[in-house]
């Protein structure tokens, strides 16, 4: 599979990092305990001791559970303190690197992004779902949630969000790969900051060969 065209917009928000990198022991100790709602229907729809891709792992909860249910997972995350918490949490390395950065081929049976490309800015974000395309096999399975609203902005703790409705989060997927859309789901969701908010989801599978 031949590689997406570079792109000339930055696919990272440097302010969206500093956040982070200056709340990992808050961030990674936040949030629900348990696994992301979406996540044991997404692990139904493959195989046994699949290779997954957690892209954007922060604290690690999710690949935490993919690991107990017999996945090989590769894990990742932007920023160094939060990598060495996830670290610990799962047991194995995580790897240090933005979504940009992705230069696995046909590597995995699934990627999933819970809560994380919606740092990306909306310029860049295509030629990151064509990232993600590429690292997957054929058949391969990919999953994103963002926070909705449809106009991209901050929230006030400075990080940027694109902020998807339901028509521009398709739009960006079909744009970048030639994807099956598997669903979409649109629900009512908190976050860091407390509150709730429109949030938007969509899986995705890489067509068979």
């Amino acid at each position: 599979m031949e590689a997406p065209e570079p792109s000339n917009a930055d696919a990272y928000d440097s302010e969206t990092l500093r956040f982070y990198a200056d709340e990992a022991p808050v961030y990674t100790a936040s949030g629900p305990r348990g696994a992301s709602r979406h996540l044991a229907g997404f692990l139904a729809q493959l195989e046994p001791a699949s290779r997954i891709l957690d892209l954007g792992c922060g604290g690690g909860r999710d690949a935490y559970a993919m690991i107990e249910h017999g996945h090989l997972v590769d894990a990742t995350d932007a920023t160094p303190a939060i990598a060495r918490l996830a670290a610990e949490r799962i047991g194995q390395s995580v790897q240090v690197m933005r979504f940009d950065q992705l230069q696995a081929v046909e590597t995995y049976d699934a990627v999933w992004a819970n809560a994380s490309l919606l740092h990306v800015p909306r310029a860049a974000l295509s030629n990151v779902l064509s990232l993600i395309s590429r690292s997957l096999r054929s058949g391969g399975f990919h999953f994103a949630s963002f926070k909705g609203g449809g106009v991209e902005g901050r929230d006030r703790s400075g990080r940027y969000f694109n902020y998807l409705a339901i028509a521009q989060l398709l739009a960006m997927y079909r744009n970048a790969a030639s994807w099956e859309i598997v669903g979409t789901e649109e629900y009512v969701g908190g976050g860091y900051e407390g509150g709730e908010g429109p949030w938007v989801a969509i899986t995705v599978r890489n067509p068979v060969a």
